[in-house]
């Protein structure tokens, strides 16, 4: 079922209930619509797309953070039959130009937090974008474009009733570009709807349910993970801002029962309430069912931790790519907690083999590339044939990343292959040492890249974040650098970090670690510690 049809059928089926509530705690405000006024407001937006001559696979951009209006306007895309291109709303200028040429938009929706980057590229963009619709402040709309209120004033609430295949292409996805620039991922209304069947089979959303959601909507993390509400018709809240107060908060207030958390956040809420920060006590979490987690590997000490202060939840990790609409491709299962550490086995749906540079399988316990097969896997690279060639074979995509499957057929994740240090021969996966040194009560986030050695071709080098109790110690003492070498001893010795530096571990907003940032502040920095 296309994913625009649900949506009908949720406003048919459940038009009183609340489909979507906006809680922004630093503002002191709270926003809710029904699944009736979901529907309503994403036909507006379809019919005053169309009038304004967008038409089937076409694309327009969506650059908005996290509000109420974000779904609806997603959706009002979908019904024109045209692409929805939701881009990283901590994209500069020149990432979102490079995006909506790839992507050939016709028009661009956009919130006030962007006025000063769309006034920066619009000109270049003026032979392509139809028009420009603003969805901020009236007050504050620039003149070249249209307010989102004047534009559905006139609008009609009727579904437009676009013919719309399950095979049409739906929406395009830019990569994060941790590695590199964007890449943009295509996605059929197949794929989408494939998403919504996966999160419900795994996590079990019935129409009591109330998800969470946190993380930004442009991403297919976050979205995809709501699918599952979406398809079972349930309350879903988002949640502008990250404190771990904030999350607890809405937790008790709006009677959530599932939460998927970045590793940081969650790292955040056991730091909170160990250090007494947090008393949690005072928050009804009972109802609480579910706590599942993703967009990187997930430290083992991390789950021990909070299933010691949360005993009763049902617990799993996801992982997925944009390419593969998002989570899920493989996920632990929430029977398969004797198994913490490892990514878990296929998805729902999903096939995924371990194979060598020939794409042949390797024996269990041997890395390789992780590669996956299912209805998920993206079209292709928009507009990148040589790319799409690298990555899709036969139905099959090649993920990127370094694993391996142990006996019992659980696949564990080792590293981006990108991203893996190659040190006297020997190869070190990053993920590896950063899971060990966060088991180290005094880091607060941990990352490990390779930099250049003569001798060793490369080594490794570790960036820690330190506690803020530890940061803002008394004394104003230094970091503890050697308790942290000796520490690393009990890693293998090719394995231990050469250097140490002491700084925030810059992540992006879907969690992961942004590393060519790191190779580019600390190029040519020398050895702290030698062993």
């Amino acid at each position: 079922m296309i994913i625009t049809e649900i949506l009908s059928r949720n406003a048919r089926c459940h038009g009183e209930k609340i489909a979507l509530v906006e809680r922004d705690p630093a503002r002191s405000l709270r926003r809710e619509i029904t699944w009736k006024e979901f529907d309503r407001q994403a036909s507006l937006i379809a019919n005053a797309l169309i009038a304004k001559k967008i038409r089937k696979s076409d694309a327009v951009v969506q650059l908005m953070t996290n509000a109420i209006e974000w779904l609806p306007i997603y959706f009002g895309i979908l019904r024109t039959g045209a692409m929805a291109v939701p881009l990283n709303f901590r994209f500069m200028a020149d990432k979102i130009l490079l995006c909506s040429k790839l992507s050939d938009a016709r028009a661009v929706i956009f919130g006030e937090e962007f006025i000063d980057r769309i006034g920066e590229i619009r000109h270049e963009l003026k032979e392509r974008v139809l028009f420009w619709v603003f969805t901020g402040p009236e007050k504050l709309c620039p003149p070249y474009a249209e307010h989102i209120g004047a534009l559905l004033s006139d609008g009609s609430p009727e579904d437009p009733q676009v013919e719309i295949k399950i095979t049409d292409d739906a929406a395009i996805y830019f990569t994060s570009g941790t590695t590199g620039t964007p890449k943009g991922v295509l996605l059929t209304h197949r794929n989408l709807e494939f998403a919504c069947i996966v999160e419900k089979n795994h996590h079990g959303q019935t129409h009591d349910d109330n998800f969470l959601c946190i993380p930004p909507l442009y991403h297919t993390g976050a979205k995809m993970h709501w699918f599952g509400n979406f398809i079972s018709g349930a309350t879903t809240v988002i949640l502008k801002g990250v404190k771990p107060e904030w999350i607890l908060e809405a937790v008790s207030e709006e009677k959530i029962t599932i939460v998927w958390l970045l590793v940081p956040w969650a790292y955040d809420i056991l730091n909170a309430i160990e250090d007494g920060a947090i008393d949690r006590s005072k928050y009804n979490l009972d109802q609480w069912r579910l706590m599942h987690i993703g967009a990187q590997p997930v430290p083992g000490n991390l789950i021990s931790r909070w299933r010691k202060l949360f005993p009763g939840h049902e617990y799993d990790t996801n992982y997925g790519l944009t390419e593969s609409t998002g989570p899920g491709c493989v996920h632990l299962g929430r029977d398969n907690i004797h198994k913490i550490g490892a990514i878990g086995i296929p998805g729902f749906g999903w096939e995924c083999m371990i194979v060598n540079r020939e794409r042949n399988e390797v024996p269990d316990g041997e890395p390789g590339e992780l590669m996956i097969k299912g209805a998920g896997v993206m079209k292709e690279y928009h507009k990148n044939p040589e790319e799409s060639a690298k990555a899709l074979h036969g139905g099959w995509l090649l993920t990127g990343d370094v694993a391996r499957k142990d006996k019992d057929g659980f696949i564990w994740l080792l590293d981006r292959k990108k991203d893996v240090i190659i040190t006297g021969g020997e190869n070190i996966y990053p993920v590896e040492i950063e899971d060990f040194l966060m088991g180290h009560s005094k880091i607060k986030d941990a990352a490990v890249i390779g930099v250049p050695d003569k001798r060793l071709g490369e080594i490794a080098m570790a960036v820690i974040q330190v506690k803020d109790n530890v940061k803002n110690n008394k004394d104003n003492s230094d970091p503890p650098e050697e308790e942290f070498r000796i520490f690393c001893e009990k890693l293998e010795r090719y394995k231990r970090p050469r250097i140490f530096i002491f700084d925030d571990v810059p992540r992006n907003p879907t969690g992961k670690i942004e590393k060519p940032k790191l190779r580019k502040k600390f190029t040519g920095v020398t050895s702290c510690f030698t062993g």
